[in-house]
């Protein structure tokens, strides 16, 4: 008899195999756009804070997949900027995390996000356009880490920075693994510590954890292939749908 139990609701895995495969996909091939989809999947069937900690194993599988498979394509310089930003949201995060509900958070980051995606769609940038400041650039990504550290939704606010830098699909894909990679990997410890990391979480893990090369396989494919024109496209419905359902489950769920 295993010393540990695990998630046998059949509604948890309708769910959560979905979020799975999508998480992959944004881990290399979309950037984070339709990965912040993957936590409000599963709290159809589990809490927010479980969800997430479930999602730690197959975020750590999947980000060694992406950095693996876009190793020579990452902006050396950009990551140097973000990662120190990042790891102050996850801070913050930690701090925050008994005070703030998962909720609350998310529709915040709803918000934001689809003020963003109205701000682009209204006044889009001139080609000649300069790109966003340092300092914006900052309070986004601390933004990024700390909502990525409640519910893994860091997408939306990094990517608010960095598409008006106009990277390659490629490069930013690559940049966008790399900063979360060192972001999750900072989030160990304050979820051990918060006690998120049971065995009944991380024993389900184990059972998601095949699917993690599939969905990364699928979005590696994606992202050498899909022109930047339509590559922006999908980015922009990902984070089109991901501000929708973080907004409802913030305000009206």
């Amino acid at each position: 008899m295993l010393p540990f139990s695990l998630i046998l609701d059949p509604v948890f895995y309708a769910v959560a195999v979905p979020a799975v495969l999508l998480l992959g996909v944004s881990k290399s091939g979309f950037g984070a756009g339709f990965g912040s989809l993957a936590v409000p999947m599963m709290a159809l069937a589990v809490t927010v804070p479980e969800a997430a900690a479930i999602l730690m194993p197959v975020l750590l599988l999947m980000d060694l997949l992406g950095i693996a498979a876009f190793r020579r394509d990452f902006d050396r310089q950009l990551l140097m900027f973000l990662i120190p930003c990042g790891l102050v949201g996850t801070l913050i995060g930690t701090l925050l995390f008994r005070l703030l509900s998962p909720s609350a958070v998310a529709g915040i980051v709803g918000i934001f996000t689809l003020l963003f995606l109205a701000q682009r769609l209204l006044f889009p940038p001139r080609a000649d356009a300069a790109p966003p400041s340092r300092f914006v650039g900052g309070m986004l990504t601390v933004i990024s880490g700390f909502t990525s550290f409640i519910a893994h939704a860091g997408g939306p606010p990094v990517s608010a920075y960095l598409i008006p830098l106009r990277l390659t699909p490629v490069a930013f894909t690559a940049t966008i693994a790399y900063f979360f990679f060192i972001v999750n990997l900072s989030k160990w410890v304050p979820y051990a510590w918060l006690g998120l990391l049971d065995w009944r979480n991380l024993a389900t893990s184990l059972v998601l954890l095949p699917l993690a090369p599939l969905g990364v396989w699928i979005g590696v494919r994606i992202a050498r292939r899909i022109s930047p024109v339509w590559f922006y496209r999908m980015l922009y419905i990902g984070m089109l749908l991901t501000g929708l359902k973080l907004t409802w489950d913030g305000f009206f769920a």
